[in-house]
């Protein structure tokens, strides 16, 4: 029996654009271990039929993946909404730890664009410095916050009144730990790019982390001031969508060319009409406009307060040759709405136009893959951010109420009094609480005596 010829090439067969092999009895010996091989009678086993039916599938079209990314995208989108809802529903804490994870992986995803060169140098401090400057930053500025709305707690506090009395002390030589340890791992030959990492983290914490801490402030003064800023920016984002494909013709900015004057403007009076709307139903709810007063509460404890005469109508009288009704009653919150609402407009978007140009930049698509179907975090939120960051500045501004509080009563007593002069001012609250019928002869009496004594 002749023996047969190895690498013998045989005619091949072309099935579907894909070419196939025939084997040889010769290939048997060689693949005859290999999953799928004809057996000796020459037949193909079932594994390797489906194998090639694999090999020979067309690859998804254009339109398979842009419908899969659209199903992907609306998934989440529906997911993210959920999960807002229930957070702001369950209590201020869970929006603020929602705040917090967001700056924290915007913060990692902007970072994370500068960090594969210092990997390529082999430079091994830089990432950990990044993180500790953002730590450091976050101690600063949440420990602002906690003190500035919660110092009657705090200050009275045996173990936590020195952090609350140098908080800011201990917050610079943190900073300045961190600048000293950057000095010291500079290494010859790479001095530019290492300061150009020094400047990269700073910029990333001044338009993540601070803009951030402001949000977060605005939910401490109330839940409408999270809430509607934010709902505003999505608004718009979602009709300038709708008006640039039904309306746009001209190109508003070439950073990004889908935007268009049409839907630009489109959005704006949209969303000055959805702005007056939920402000009409927010506005009914004390758990949306009260402060906050205590982090364990909920939509169904609720809050109270007396509210901001801002939420409360007012009579306007309007001229006779406007033809309408003499007078009205309008919520001043109603004509704030309208520069909200402008804002979020016609500024916010630059956030996002800046996001663009910083992508651009570096020739990526988007910060991340955090959200599937959207990208990264940052992509989502480089609006927010400098909403939230307006939202509380127009606020104090223009609507808040500067008052003493307990917690500033207490803060002036404690660091800008004596011992001596604190027990005087404890002796005349009391003497004044029991002139007023509050407290009786028996309490002033008792406190007075164990101050003398003491």
């Amino acid at each position: 029996m002749a023996r047969t010829r190895r690498n013998v090439r045989f005619q091949h067969r072309i099935t579907n654009g894909v070419e196939q092999r025939r084997h040889s009895s010769s290939d048997i010996s060689d693949v005859a271990s290999e999953p799928g091989s004809p057996g000796k009678n020459g037949s193909i086993s079932k594994s390797e039929v489906i194998v090639e039916e694999k090999s020979v599938a067309p690859p998804m079209s254009e339109y398979e993946k842009k419908k899969q990314t659209f199903i992907t995208r609306t998934i989440w989108t529906f997911v993210m909404i959920a999960g807002f809802f229930i957070a702001m529903f369950s209590g201020h804490i869970y929006v603020i730890a929602i705040v917090t994870a967001v700056q924290i992986l915007s913060f990692k995803e902007v970072i994370a664009i500068a960090n594969v060169p210092s990997r390529e140098k082999n430079l091994r401090f830089t990432k950990s410095l990044n993180w500790y400057f953002l730590a450091t930053t976050m101690y600063f500025l949440y420990g602002e916050s906690v003190i500035y709305y919660f110092k009657h707690v705090l200050l009275v506090d045996k173990v936590l009144l020195p952090f609350a009395t140098h908080h800011r002390f201990i917050s610079f030589m943190l900073y300045v730990m961190g600048f000293v340890f950057f000095v010291a791992t500079l290494q010859k030959g790479h001095y530019r790019f290492q300061f150009t990492q020094f400047a990269w983290t700073h910029m990333a914490l001044y338009l993540i982390v601070v803009q951030a801490h402001f949000i977060m402030n605005n939910i401490f003064e109330g839940m409408i001031w999270f809430f509607l800023p934010a709902s505003l920016v999505i608004t718009n984002d979602i009709f300038a969508y709708v008006c640039g494909i039904t309306f746009g013709r001209t190109q508003l900015i070439k950073l990004s060319p889908k935007k268009t004057v049409e839907g630009f403007v489109g959005a704006w009076i949209c969303t000055i009409i959805f702005g007056y709307l939920i402000t009409n139903i927010l506005m009914s709810y004390k758990y949306f406009i009260c402060p906050v007063t205590d982090l364990g509460s909920n939509v169904l404890t609720g809050l109270e307060c007396t509210p901001n005469p801002v939420f409360a109508p007012k009579e306007y009288r309007l001229p006779e040759w406007t033809g309408l009704p003499r007078t009205v009653h309008v919520a001043p919150m109603q004509f704030h709405i309208l520069v909200f609402a402008t804002f979020a407009s016609l500024i916010a978007p630059f956030g996002g136009f800046f996001a663009s140009g910083l992508k651009r930049t570096f020739k990526i698509k988007d910060f991340g893959e955090s959200i599937p179907g959207h990208g990264g975090i940052t992509d989502r939120m480089d609006c927010q951010f400098i909403m939230g960051f307006f939202a509380y500045m127009y606020y104090h501004t223009f609507i808040a109420i500067h008052k003493a509080s307990v917690g500033d009563i207490i803060e002036t007593a404690i660091t800008g009094l004596t011992a001596d002069e604190q027990l005087e001012l404890v002796r005349g609250l009391s003497k004044y609480l029991y002139n007023q019928g509050t407290v009786s002869e028996k309490v002033l009496s008792c406190l007075n005596g164990e101050l003398v004594r003491r």
